[in-house]
């Protein structure tokens, strides 16, 4: 056996062959579940308990899904899995060296070591250096994102209808821009669109909602890249026709609460007055990225991506592999089939080790198509060389998006929603509250965020109760002589009731 391979087999604790999963996205879900039926002990480690399907996120944002049908708990997907288990925590540190991962999760920490270490942190929102932007501006990247920018877009109708109501100009409220002009941001416009101009266009009396504006805005100089000229100039002629204002060439310079600005090539300037902004712009790879290029000296691309070698693992470190978002090579798209099949690499990989066999050779990634939707019935895929448009295209995008939701209830529910949304005017999942829209500017006001509003491990505080234990029983006993004789909403001898 060769040194590289030999260096992943465990080496001072003597146990089982320890696996280390960071992330529960497509590439730490998948590549948790490609081990199954080896002989290795996993502990998958993730900021957050469920599995995001994150295409979705811009349903759940527009009142389509709720945010359960797209993120089932990663506990129940791996419950019947016995060689793996599942910690909270956001990993902050990877020691290379001593083979150890470190978490953390409200005040509390945890380090796990490891024999092989698969890295799934994926990708978060990228404001190019502009991070204040994020106040006013926010992205797609979780479901904390989808649940706030639900309550902005139905919250700025509501706003509009009372200001309309006293006479006010409400156009701010009425309008609505979206950064980036790639999957995400051609389908958020296209269900605001949809949104305005036919599920909402009777639910208002003051405001009509099909005046509403729902502008697209990217520097780039068409509508979807990476799908080609032809898909890209279809779905703008689309949008178009569904009321989107497609904005191209159009950098964002600025971004405040009431609107954003705008600068073209030619050096014109265009403020945009609109209270609800949805950032779909770019992405930057998970800061643990960083932490691995300082350890081995590898550059990281203007994504902040990491070089990995062509069997996904790190140069000098043939224990450790990185997939999905995190990494750049030979120019792969940040889109899920590239996480699964990296994962599903690394698991076959870390298990032909165990057994002995040689290495599968460099990854191949198998290019099973792009697809995004534009309205009902209206989606875009490109498939090879094939290029398909139109009710097909829906159709298509409709069975992949079915058969990669996981769990058979959360397809029979989206199924049942999509039926209400699509062939009917409801949108099932419209709740929306402040804390919704608020809760993540207030957090970001406290010096360490959630931290703060918990105590510490192992602190605990007075209690001062404001009943004793025999006044609680005696309210109780009360409230069942109440039930038991009939006595609710009946006169006593003082007249109350």
């Amino acid at each position: 056996m060769s040194s590289s391979a030999s260096k992943s087999q465990p080496t001072d604790h003597g146990g089982v062959h320890r696996v280390v999963v960071v992330g529960s996205g497509f590439g730490g879900l998948f590549g948790t579940k490609a081990l199954k039926r080896s002989d290795v002990d996993i502990t998958m480690v993730a900021k957050t308990t469920h599995h995001l399907f994150q295409p979705l996120l811009y349903q759940v944002a527009t009142g389509i899904l709720s945010e359960g049908e797209i993120a089932p708990p990663t506990r129940e997907i791996l419950a019947r899995q016995k060689n793996a288990r599942v910690l909270l925590g956001e990993v902050t540190g990877i020691d290379l060296d001593d083979r150890t991962v470190t978490s953390h999760v409200l005040g509390r920490t945890i380090t796990l070591g490891y024999d092989s270490l698969i890295v799934a942190a994926g990708a978060g929102q990228s404001y190019f250096g502009n991070d204040r932007f994020a106040e006013f501006a926010p992205g797609m990247k979780s479901v904390d994102d989808a649940l706030e920018l639900r309550g902005r877009i139905f919250g700025a109708f509501e706003m509009a209808e009372l200001g309309a109501s006293r006479g006010e100009d409400v156009d701010h409220l009425l309008t609505f821009v979206v950064v980036g002009a790639g999957p995400t941001g051609v389908e958020m416009a296209g269900q605001i669109a949809e949104l305005a101009h036919r599920t909402l266009k009777r639910d208002f009396r003051s405001i009509n909602t099909r005046t509403a504006r729902v502008l697209l805005v990217d520097a780039a100089p068409q509508v979807l890249p990476p799908f080609g000229h032809k898909l890209g100039l279809w779905t703008k002629e689309k949008l178009e026709k569904m009321g989107v204002e497609v904005m191209l060439g159009a950098m964002v310079t600025d971004v405040s609460e009431r609107g954003l600005t705008v600068k073209f090539k030619d050096g014109r300037e265009e403020t945009i007055a609109a209270v609800t902004k949805v950032w779909a712009a770019g992405v930057q790879a998970s800061p643990l990225a960083k932490v691995l290029s300082e350890q081995t000296g590898t550059p990281l691309d203007r994504a902040g991506r990491i070089a990995v070698n062509p069997d996904l693992t790190l140069t000098g470190y043939p224990e450790v592999f990185v997939v999905g978002d995190m990494i750049a090579l030979d120019n792969l798209p940040g889109v899920a089939q590239v996480a699964i099949q990296g994962a599903k690499y690394a698991a076959k990989e870390i298990d032909g080790r165990l057994k002995g066999k040689p290495s599968q050779g460099p990854f191949k990634y198998f290019d099973k198509g792009s697809m995004a939707t534009i309205s009902r019935f209206n989606a875009v895929a490109a498939i090879g060389k094939v290029r398909l448009t139109g009710f097909i295209a829906w159709l298509m995008w409709l069975a992949v998006h079915l058969v990669y939701i996981t769990g058979f209830k959360n397809r029979l529910s989206a199924v049942m929603h999509w039926f209400v949304s699509f062939l009917g005017r409801g949108r099932s999942e419209r709740t929306s509250t402040e804390q919704q829209i608020f809760a993540r500017t207030a957090l970001a006001r406290l010096e360490r965020g959630a931290v703060d509003l918990v105590s510490r491990p192992g602190e605990s505080e007075e209690v001062h109760p404001t009943e004793t234990r025999e006044q609680l029983e005696a309210r109780a006993l009360e409230e069942v002589r109440l039930t038991d004789e009939s006595k609710r909403g009946v006169k006593t001898a003082a007249g109350r009731i």
